[in-house]
């Protein structure tokens, strides 16, 4: 203590800091080693970079391991691998070694049962606590910490997004939800693609385009909003589903019908989770969302005196909507929370998410809904066309445009207005009687529909592209 206190009032505050820092270069010199240890567990709360780690490590160090530990969990495609118990992989990154062991330590019965329920048996109750050690030279510790750890976490996202079982979501009903359950889900498993999906080549080109321009946006969240219109039938919940496939997102089904003020409907917002699809089908039959300044122009009957009421939908047990859905549980939905859940200070803080309305009538909504911002894309869907009913053909029959009664359908269908929806109905219930009865059929439709005067729709599949909002 007398020579420790000597040298504090002696030697100047630079000396000092010189001799610890030669202190520190002895040390390492003789101990160059560095390890850090990543525990399974923070106490009571899983480690995030355990779980990264054995991800990361599953992908790029065990490949050549003589023992590996596999795990495949329900409806994911492939099996995971992590490293077994007391073996060690070896990391290369930037040309630096990287050496890993997986540990496991068993605590004390004493203090294991410090954490069981009262009523379980004490004395047959074990735990195990399991870690990584993470081992390299003390000068790398700085790039460990910056770059090598980074990645890692950024690495296991990619693989967990990659292999993890996509799930389709829908908000529970008012009188069933509680704080930690918003949402109720299934597995996604829709078949749609982009190369199956019936619609227009040029708008499908376009849309694909949008969509893989703004998932490349690597590290920055961003959110898109499309609006989906056109009669029904014309593809709109097979072009969502295509659009989740294509970005491997999740997919949440917003039923606005069960959402009971607008403090739920920011709540739904944010416990949802990054990379998914917040779909809106038939909005216009759902709330109330129709254009305000028609609303002031026309005084409804009995009602001449009473002032403008906001533009809200009260939803009130057992009340019909005015559009005929019946909406349950009890409180306020407004267009400004609509308009705030879709481009509010709120739809920023969950990452990347794209949000698809669909109508079939785009002019019952609010000029103030479309606008750039909320709906950065306005995609209208027509009747079948002619690369449409070449899809179709496709899917269902395997037939190629080479196909005999084919230039007679397409020419028919400039001139009815028929749905892929109802031609796929043609198709699927001549399944067994062979290609030929089945364009014959579909031939037979046409002629029928056109002699019923289906009318024209030159134009209506011209308009099937995308309008920039």
């Amino acid at each position: 203590m007398f020579l420790r206190s000597a040298l504090r009032d002696l030697l100047p505050p630079e000396l000092r800091l010189f001799l610890r820092g030669l202190f520190g270069w002895l040390v390492a010199a003789f101990h160059p080693t560095a390890t850090i240890i990543i525990d399974e567990y923070d106490g009571s709360s899983p480690n995030e970079l355990y779980d990264a780690a054995q991800s990361y490590l599953g992908s790029r160090c065990l490949a050549a391991a003589p023992v590996v530990r596999l795990c495949k969990a329900h409806h994911t495609p492939h099996p995971v691998a992590s490293l077994p118990t007391s073996h060690t992989a070896v990391d290369s990154f930037q040309g630096v070694p990287f050496r890993w062991t997986s540990r496991a330590v068993e605590h004390s019965t004493a203090a294991s049962n410090a954490f069981l329920p009262y009523g379980h048996h004490r004395s047959t109750f074990a735990a195990e606590h399991r870690l990584l050690e993470l081992s390299f030279h003390r000068r790398r510790h700085h790039a460990v910490h910056t770059l090598y750890i980074p990645h890692i976490l950024d690495e296991a996202d990619r693989l967990r997004l990659k292999a993890r079982e996509r799930r389709l979501y829908t908000n529970r009903a008012a009188l069933e939800d509680d704080h930690h359950r918003l949402w109720s889900s299934v597995p996604f498993a829709h078949r749609s693609t982009f190369d199956t999906v019936a619609i227009d080549p040029a708008l499908k080109d376009d849309l694909h385009d949008d969509l893989l321009r703004f998932a490349a946006r690597v590290g920055r969240a961003w959110k898109r909003g499309y609006l989906l219109h056109g009669p029904p039938g014309t593809g709109k919940t097979s072009l969502v589903a295509a659009i989740a496939n294509l970005l491997e997102f999740d997919v949440n089904d917003l039923e606005l019908t069960a959402v009971t003020s607008n403090s739920h409907l920011r709540r739904l917002l944010v416990s949802t989770t990054p990379k998914s699809v917040v779909v809106v089908e038939d909005i216009d039959c759902s709330l109330d969302l129709s254009d305000r300044k028609k609303k002031k122009k026309t005084p409804k009957p009995g009602h001449e005196n009473e002032p403008d009421r906001p533009a809200a939908v009260v939803l009130a047990a057992a009340a019909v909507h005015p559009h005929g859905v019946t909406a349950y549980g009890g409180g306020t939905v407004s267009l400004s929370g609509v308009l705030n859940f879709v481009d509010g200070l709120w739809s920023s803080c969950v990452g990347e998410r794209l949000m698809i309305f669909t109508t079939n009538h785009p002019e019952r909504l609010d000029p103030a809904l479309l606008r750039p911002g909320r709906m950065d894309r306005s995609i209208h869907l027509s009747y079948c066309g002619l690369a449409a009913f070449r899809v179709l053909a496709r899917n269902y029959l395997d037939v190629a445009d080479g196909h005999e009664l084919m230039p007679e359908e397409e020419a028919l269908l400039q001139e009815v207005k028929i749905t892929p929806a109802e031609v796929a109905e043609v198709l699927m219930g001549c399944k067994g009687d062979g290609a030929d009865a089945a364009m014959g059929k579909v031939l037979e439709e046409l002629r029928r529909r056109k002699a019923d005067g289906g009318g024209s729709v030159k134009g209506e599949i011209k308009a099937s592209k995308i309008e920039g909002k």
